[in-house]
């Protein structure tokens, strides 16, 4: 479908005319109507296909309309990250260049100047404020802000939030808002605390959900039956000859990040790490070398995974098996992107055997097996723990098997 054919109107369609955006994802397709159709929303889909203009392009169709408070908060926002939060704010600016529609993103840092940035836009009333949990309660709690008047409460990534802790900040915000919203939420999974959420704060909601798709046919998957302390040897033997110039080494655990960064380092390669404990100028820092290339290997969290756009990363390593086939699809999904081809390893080590051989369940073929450098010794069988299918391939010990600028409507509190 193509959005002219949605119930956008004339100045949402002239600025996605001006980008080139023509034709919808199939969560744009399915979430758009519902939301300008005033009804709270469930959106289960992952990142990548289109979520964020989904409810940003209907919220925009609706404040440019001019019905809305032009001196109050109109829709909050929230993101699980900084990152996540600036990601939106970019496309916030570029959907509403034509339109008179506000925003401020307000997320942590020590910058006192963004502080008092975000502090003027909150003020003033921007129609739309995209925040972190905790930078916005912060503000909340100095008594300047008023949330009585938003008309629409997003939260984006929701699951996400809900894992690193932000139940409690959620409801505390909740409590500033009118009862009479229109409350939208996108999530990548559904477990039952965000269906306990739904009931907490949403009335009635409309549900679309999408499978999660498969990654990538140009990304080319493999994996590495070791023991765990056989994992850096293989980095040392992939990066014997060359480094490839953009790579992202996944760790499931910070604590775990760090300890591969360390090690990596000593072997005298160009790393930056990414994880919670960095401050905000520091990730930015690192994110912004790795782009220009003065960084090649980037070992960072699944806060990497989800909501950062870089489309020229040549290797994905999964430095341990992810925690679900979501998490699987999202970090492998920052490679072959825009046309690119790419490359995804996963080390196996032999607790993560069951975990792993589920991923290939879903994927619904066999991930091949590179045999371990035969200078690290014998690797673990591939012996996983199964009640449907063999669909892995058993592998020998050590052998391979198997298978904008800124626009001309009211900005405030700008970056």
């Amino acid at each position: 479908m193509k959005f002219s054919q949605l119930p956008l109107n004339n100045q949402v369609l002239e600025a996605l005319d001006a980008m080139r955006f023509e034709e919808c994802t199939p969560i744009q397709e399915q979430s758009i109507p519902i939301i300008l159709a005033g009804r709270d929303l469930i959106a289960v889909a992952q990142t990548g296909t289109g979520k964020t203009a989904a409810y940003l392009l209907p919220i925009i169709n609706q404040l440019s309309e001019g019905k809305y408070p032009e001196d109050a908060i109109n829709c909050v926002v929230m993101a699980p990250t900084r990152e996540l939060a600036q990601q939106i704010d970019q496309q916030m600016e570029g959907f509403s260049y034509f339109m008179p529609v506000s925003s401020v993103a307000v997320y942590g840092g020590n910058d006192g100047i963004l502080f008092e940035q975000q502090k003027r836009g909150l003020t003033l009333g921007a129609d739309v404020v995209i925040a972190t949990p905790g930078r916005l309660i912060s503000h909340l709690s100095l008594g300047y802000v008023d949330l009585s008047r938003v008309s629409f409460f997003i939260l984006d990534e929701a699951d996400r939030m809900l894992d690193m802790g932000f139940y409690d900040d959620i409801m505390q915000i909740a409590k500033f808002l009118p009862k009479e919203r229109q409350t939208i939420m996108f999530s990548a999974t559904m477990p039952a605390k965000i269906q306990q959420l739904a009931e907490t704060i949403m009335h009635n909601p409309a549900e679309v959900k999408l499978a999660v798709s498969r990654p990538a046919d140009k990304i080319l998957q493999s994996a590495y039956l070791c023991y765990e302390n056989q994992k850096l040897g293989i980095i040392r033997s992939l990066f014997a000859d060359e480094v490839p110039d953009r790579v992202i080494i996944f760790g499931s655990k910070k604590l775990k990040v760090k300890e591969i960064a360390k090690a990596l380092k000593a072997m005298k390669l160009n790393v930056g790490e990414m994880h919670s404990d960095l401050e905000q100028s520091q990730r930015e820092d690192i994110m912004q070398r790795f782009k220009a290339g003065r960084v090649n290997i980037l070992v960072a969290t699944d806060i990497v995974a989800r909501g950062i756009d870089i489309d020229d990363i040549k290797l994905v390593i999964n430095y341990d098996v992810p925690n679900d086939n979501e998490d699987y699809v999202h970090r492998i999904g920052r490679t072959a992107r825009a046309n690119h081809d790419g490359v995804a390893i996963t080390f196996v080590n032999e607790k993560e055997q069951t975990r792993f051989k589920q991923i290939e369940q879903f994927l619904e073929k066999a991930i091949y097996k590179i045999p371990v450098p035969a200078e690290l010794g014998e690797a673990p069988e591939y012996k996983p723990r199964s009640g449907r299918g063999d669909g892995g391939g058993r592998g020998r010990k050590g052998r391979s098997s198997g298978g904008n600028r800124k626009g001309d409507g009211k900005r405030m509190g700008r970056k």
